[in-house]
Parts: C-alpha cells; sequence; structure tokens
C-alpha cells in the first residue's frame, strides 16, 4: 500500500493512491525552450482521473490527449468541460464541478471541489518570491481593465497553441477565461492532500480545511478573497500554511514553464525566502522540494 506524488512541470502532477492514478492537470507537452519533464502526455496510458484547476491552456491542454488514450474522466468547472467537449471527450468521461461537490474515485478514495481564485491577472506579478509587491487595491473592474488596455491574451494563447503545434504536432487546447478556478482535497485512507494550480484563495474556505499535504501554487500575483495580495509570493505561501496548516507542503508553477516569460524559481536563492517565511509562520509545516518525476512517498 503506497501514496506517491510525481511533479510533472508547472502545475501539474501524478498521484498515485495504492491502483488509483490520479492527474492533477494536464499540461505535460510543454512550449520550446521550457526544460523537459521527461515525458510526453502521449506516453501516458494509464489514468483513472483527471483533475483539472482551471481552463487556461498551461493546465488543461493534455487532458483531452490522457482521457482519449486512458478512458479517464475529467473533473472540472463548466468551462473546462466545455474545452474538453469540444475536443471530443465524451459527456461520460466529464465530471462538472462549482466547489461543493464531493465525488468518489475508488472504493477507498473521495475528493471534495471548493471553489477558488485565479492570480490577478490584470496586474503585474513579482519576479522573485521575496519581492514585495503592493498597490492596485480595491479596483473595480473597470479601473482594473481600462478600454486603452492594449494586452493582448487572445493573441497569445493563439501563439503558444501554434508554438505548440510545432513542437508537439498539436495545438495546445484551452481558455481565454479560466472559466472559474477549483481547489480539490483528496481524501485516502492514510491522508489528505490539498491541491490547487493557481495562487488565489477566499480565506473563509481554506480556513477551515486541515490537510496532511498541501500543494500550493507560487506565480503572478496572487489573489487573497478577490483582492492582490500585498506583500510576496513567500507571504502568500506563508499564509496558504497557515490557513491549512499541513504536514507536508509542496509548490507548484514556480519552474521556467514559458520562457522567456518565466523564469525558475525553484533554485536556492530563490526558495529562501520562502523556507524562511515558511518557518516564521507555520513551523510545523515541512516544505518538501522535489524535481521532475521523483516519486516522491507521502505518509511513509
Amino acid at each position: 500500500m503506497a501514496v506517491s506524488l510525481d511533479w510533472l512541470g508547472c502545475a501539474t502532477f501524478r498521484l498515485c493512491v495504492d491502483d488509483l492514478t490520479l492527474y492533477l492537470d494536464a499540461y505535460v507537452d510543454r512550449v520550446p525552450g521550457a526544460p523537459p519533464v521527461g515525458i510526453s502526455v502521449d506516453d501516458i496510458d494509464v489514468a483513472d482521473y483527471v483533475l483539472v484547476g482551471h481552463s487556461h491552456f498551461d493546465h488543461i491542454a493534455g487532458a483531452e490527449v490522457i482521457a482519449a488514450n486512458t478512458g479517464a474522466t475529467v473533473i472540472g468547472s463548466t468551462e473546462s468541460a466545455r474545452v474538453m467537449r469540444d475536443e471530443g471527450v465524451p459527456e461520460l468521461q466529464l465530471w462538472q464541478t462549482q466547489g461543493g461537490e464531493h465525488f468518489r474515485l475508488s472504493d477507498s478514495v473521495t475528493v471534495r471541489t471548493y471553489p477558488s481564485l485565479h492570480s490577478c491577472i490584470w496586474t503585474g506579478g513579482a519576479g522573485a518570491p521575496g519581492e514585495v509587491v503592493t498597490g492596485q487595491y480595491c479596483l473595480t473592474e473597470d479601473e482594473r481593465w481600462p478600454a486603452d488596455d492594449t494586452r493582448d491574451f487572445p493573441g497569445m494563447m493563439a501563439a503558444v497553441s501554434e508554438a505548440h503545434r510545432v513542437e508537439h504536432g498539436r495545438p495546445a487546447v484551452g481558455s481565454n477565461i479560466h472559466g472559474g478556478a477549483i481547489a480539490y482535497v483528496i481524501e485516502t485512507p492514510y491522508g489528505s492532500i490539498f491541491y490547487h494550480d493557481t495562487s488565489g484563495c477566499w480565506t473563509r474556505v481554506v480556513s477551515d480545511l486541515r490537510p496532511d499535504v498541501a500543494i500550493v501554487a507560487m506565480a503572478g500575483r496572487p489573489n487573497v478573497d478577490g483582492e492582490p495580495l500585498q506583500g510576496s509570493l513567500a507571504n502568500f505561501v506563508g499564509r496558504m500554511a497557515g490557513f491549512l496548516r499541513p504536514r507536508e507542503m509542496f509548490l507548484g508553477h514556480h519552474d521556467n514553464w514559458m520562457p522567456p516569460s518565466t523564469q525558475d524559481m525553484t533554485t536556492d536563492e530563490m526558495m529562501a525566502p520562502v523556507r524562511e517565511e515558511l518557518a516564521r509562520v507555520e513551523p510545523r509545516s515541512t516544505l518538501v522540494e522535489v524535481g521532475y518525476l521523483e516519486g516522491t512517498r507521502l505518509f511513509a
């Protein structure tokens, strides 16, 4: 009997609970220039479920391939289900959630879903975990997205999809809108695992959860209760640890997943302020730093 966790880059993980195989997000095939994780989505021939945090390409792309090759059921928001449906995933392989559902995955494993928040994509994030970013607080939507905003998210999505097609032979699927971020708590006979794939939370939701293990996204400008965090990514990780109080914490979305727009935040120098903040805020939580495909044992 065993539980193992593999990081597959960005916010994608493979979780094996005895003979049950779950993928947390599915973005395995990367854009050119990103460090390879050592596996392609076409290599995945065993999967029971894919839990999608939200429907942007760097989270949902690949779920349609896993579903087709393995018969896995994809769990995600209505928008995530729409994306999968458009890619030909049968309705029987789609379980939709808005947060608040409780799904049985096997005789001994269930998952609870919770409404979550996407990081603040309308404002810039920190360049490093220890960098403090402030401002942009209490803005209305018209102030967040003024009429003269020149950012082209659909264009960026199209460019990434084309680069992915050239590299991997198929476009990167996904939505220009996240369609409602979802957080998950996977309940196993050995312990529980919290997972979200973007740096946001509703504090009144996560503060009532007590997972044994937490997988927390660390990227962009964190979104706490609908407002940008006044602080650093390290502060956000510390706050999540303080809310959840896990025995062990893993990070996601902090590698160089889309160069040159991103950078590697897994180095000792980058991680130092995160370790310090976690030790200060929640010393009972151990930060577990892993590389790709290391097969970390949980609840050992």
